[in-house]
């Protein structure tokens, strides 16, 4: 068996973690991306197709959230005349690339097909529908604010075989979505607990609006005002980077009062988790009874400073937590649990006989 993952970008790393995960269980996979990952996360077989950044960029993508996310499924559409047009002309420059990149790999030889992200090469979606003809397995996988943001691609949501998401409120969004527990490489990690005499918290946003991250800055400025603490803001730097600057923190902030990024945690958290580094971020009221039993610290905007200053007093929490975040983590996102339960929507959905 063979499995092509297709991402835009591998994004924080995810969509290679599928492809890890598949290969040490014995699967041929490959993962290949449009666009350079910003943050220097590996990458597989990358296009290096030029990407639109800048503030006319993000102020763009930022239009596009869909403020009613939580009343159903949104499906994408062009915003208008223009929108549509530049598209159309973009798939046009990058086709003679693309194709090549087929050819050359042998893109059509594989079984199954992942749209990471729920998207094709072509905003037409080309390639799916060619794949569909040839008698191809699709799977669609969402990883964050794809579903929240742009929407889905009606046309291949009808094409794909079986839907996944690993964020908890794409289940209100899509009908007929999958949660899966993303997969993580728990042994890549040195787990270490920290005990600095003043405590140290990081927070490393990709997206200051989804991660709240001005409204926790105004949290941070008001406890320094009360009790000593160090706080670190990992912000446009190198993976490397961040890495080397979590391992020597207590304490993490994920997302607390975030607009539009949903709740709950992603790779950042599990990360900070499989260092050793008890997190804090917002749950909804559905999402902690979907995850019982997690290490998480569950805190709005609301209470973020009582629940900081709280732990501040009580290191010996802290302790507990990361000790509890480590074996949760192996327990719930390791290679092997993910496989199991990926095989098994294979096998039910009839893309494994």
């Amino acid at each position: 068996m063979k499995i092509l993952h297709i991402a835009p970008q591998n994004y924080a790393g995810m969509p290679l973690d599928f492809v890890k995960m598949h290969r040490k269980n014995g699967i041929e996979s490959r993962l290949i991306t449009l666009y350079k990952n910003t943050l220097n996360f590996e990458e597989d077989i990358c296009l290096n197709l030029r990407l639109k950044t800048g503030i006319a960029a993000k102020l763009w993508r930022n239009s596009k959230i869909n403020k009613s996310a939580n009343q159903g499924i949104k499906y994408y559409e062009p915003k208008n005349f223009g929108e549509n047009l530049y598209f159309i002309l973009r798939d046009l420059k990058n086709r003679k690339v693309i194709e090549k990149y087929i050819k050359d790999y042998d893109l059509l030889s594989y079984d199954i097909y992942q749209f990471d992200g729920g998207m094709d090469f072509y905003r037409d979606l080309g390639f799916a529908k060619r794949i569909k003809t040839l008698g191809k397995k699709i799977v669609c996988c969402y990883f964050g604010s794809d579903l929240r943001t742009r929407g889905i691609f009606m046309e291949l949501d009808k094409m794909s075989d079986l839907n996944l998401t690993v964020e908890f409120d794409h289940t209100l969004l899509h009908p007929k979505i999958h949660y899966l527990f993303f997969p993580f490489d728990t042994d890549s990690y040195k787990f270490t607990i920290n005990k600095n005499e003043t405590m140290k918290i990081i927070h490393s946003p990709t997206n200051r609006l989804f991660k709240g991250t001005d409204k926790i800055l105004a949290v941070i400025n008001d406890i320094k005002k009360e009790i000593d603490i160090e706080f670190i803001l990992a912000e446009n730097i190198s993976r490397d980077k961040v890495l080397e600057l979590k391992s020597s923190c207590d304490l993490a902030i994920d997302q607390v009062g975030g607009l539009y990024g949903g709740s709950g945690y992603g790779k950042n958290s599990i990360e900070n988790l499989s260092m050793g580094i008890p997190t804090i971020t917002e749950f909804t009221k559905e999402y902690l009874k979907f995850i019982k039993d997690n290490p998480f610290i569950n805190s709005d905007i609301s209470n973020l400073k009582e629940t900081i200053i709280r732990l501040n007093k009580d290191r010996n929490l802290l302790e507990i937590l990361a000790a509890k975040g480590k074996v949760w983590v192996e327990r719930t996102h390791s290679f092997s649990s993910v496989n199991k339960r990926l095989t098994e929507l294979y096998r039910k959905y009839g893309i494994l006989s």
